[in-house]
């Protein structure tokens, strides 16, 4: 027998506390560095090498593959793209 459900959803969870905002940047960053963190291992690039093709500085490579620092800019981001072959598509829904 399958209990149903009982209580909200995650989401109208997220929205109660007030950190629905907060919890899905979070989210994202931190699928955007393991994409990229995943795109430098299967190039087999060092994180000096990397660095050099966005034209950066290490600690600003350092920025974006922490996952837990959320102060990466559009910038920042679209470098790294375009270091490891990829394009950045960002889109309001």
């Amino acid at each position: 027998m399958r209990k149903k459900n009982v209580g909200t959803s995650f989401d109208s969870w997220l929205d109660e506390e007030g950190i629905r905002q907060e919890v899905t940047a979070g989210v994202i960053k931190r699928v955007l560095a393991r994409q990229v963190a995943t795109a430098m291992a299967q190039e087999g690039l060092t994180k000096t090498a990397m660095a050099r093709r966005m034209q950066t500085s290490r600690s600003a490579l350092n920025r974006l593959l922490d996952a837990e620092n959320e102060s990466v800019t559009l910038a920042t981001l679209q470098k790294a793209a375009t270091a490891i072959g990829r394009a950045v598509r960002v889109e309001l829904v």
